[in-house]
């Protein structure tokens, strides 16, 4: 059996392209349930750090084992210390130690508002640092075009000659 096993089968099940749309929304629509419940407890004991294996964390969740495998895949970039999720076995041993500006900038970029306004948010960030952090994510992906340098206006080198004497030839 490949180490990179249980990834792949989740990968495999939660992205198949032969499933119906409303087969794809149900298989998501239940994931999402389940995942913003662990999100709740997580968020809600900031002071715990969650670990154990695969196979326990699944348990205590009451979730199976390849749910656990997707929900560790979704919060992987947002530990502190990632897990080493290519190779996930039921007894890779696991930590959920997030960094939580991180965790809130992924959840905004991937646009989950169903975690990013739970409210177990109130007792980590205030919502001034949250709206702030929202503003930084939301901008990291919007490109800013510089404004096109007109060949009369004066270059921007700073020779003080005009754009199409200087640097524009």
């Amino acid at each position: 059996m490949a180490n990179d096993y249980l990834l792949k089968t989740w990968r495999e099940i939660a992205y198949n392209q032969e499933q119906t749309q409303e087969q794809y929304n149900q298989f998501w629509g239940a994931y999402f349930v389940q995942e913003k419940e662990v999100y709740k407890d997580i968020l809600g004991h900031p002071d715990v750090v969650v670990k154990g294996t695969v196979e326990e964390l699944a348990k205590k969740y009451n979730m199976e084992v390849l749910t656990m495998v997707g929900f560790l895949d979704g919060i992987n970039e947002s530990l502190k210390v990632e897990n080493p999720i290519e190779e996930l076995e039921d007894t890779t041993e696991v930590s959920l130690e997030y960094d939580p500006e991180k965790l809130y900038k992924n959840m905004v970029d991937a646009k989950a508002d169903w975690l990013y306004n739970l409210e177990e948010w109130d007792n980590l960030l205030t919502p001034e640092r949250r709206k702030e952090l929202y503003k930084e994510q939301k901008l990291s992906g919007t490109v800013i075009k510089e404004k096109k340098v007109g060949r009369n206006d004066p270059c921007p080198c700073g020779s003080g000659k005009k754009y199409k004497y200087c640097c524009g030839r």
